[in-house]
């Protein structure tokens, strides 16, 4: 199951600065490669700002304990994406929401579901 990262700019954008780099008009789907780099582009520039953010509060004196304050911002903005087990017990409780509740279904299920909560992150 995967995930989006939060920044990640639209295809039509990615079109558009491609349009602006070229000098016309680009349409269609966008190549891997084309996805890639327009998002590892805006991720690098939303950390460095992120990171120049972190930077000026400290310097200006805005938290007493700056450290756990910037780390918290940080956490807020730049959250880790969910464990393997997260992802694989909210992947069987969509199957569950959509399969037919029948003991068949579930049963089996239900042991997976108590095994994967055992599990460490």
């Amino acid at each position: 199951m995967t995930q989006q990262h939060p920044i990640t700019p639209p295809p039509e954008l990615v079109q558009q600065w491609l349009g602006e780099f070229f000098g016309c008009t680009v349409s269609g789907e966008l190549s891997d490669s084309e996805r890639f780099l327009a998002t590892r582009a805006a991720q690098w520039g939303a950390d460095q700002e992120l990171e120049a953010c972190c930077e000026w509060l400290v310097s200006e004196g805005w938290f007493k304990y700056e450290h756990e304050a910037v780390e918290d911002l940080r956490a807020a903005r730049r959250p880790k994406p969910p464990s393997l087990k997260e992802q694989a017990l909210q992947a069987l409780s969509h199957l569950l929401d959509g399969a037919a509740h029948s003991m068949d279904t579930t049963e089996p299920a239900d042991y997976i579901r108590r095994a994967l909560e055992q599990l460490d992150d």
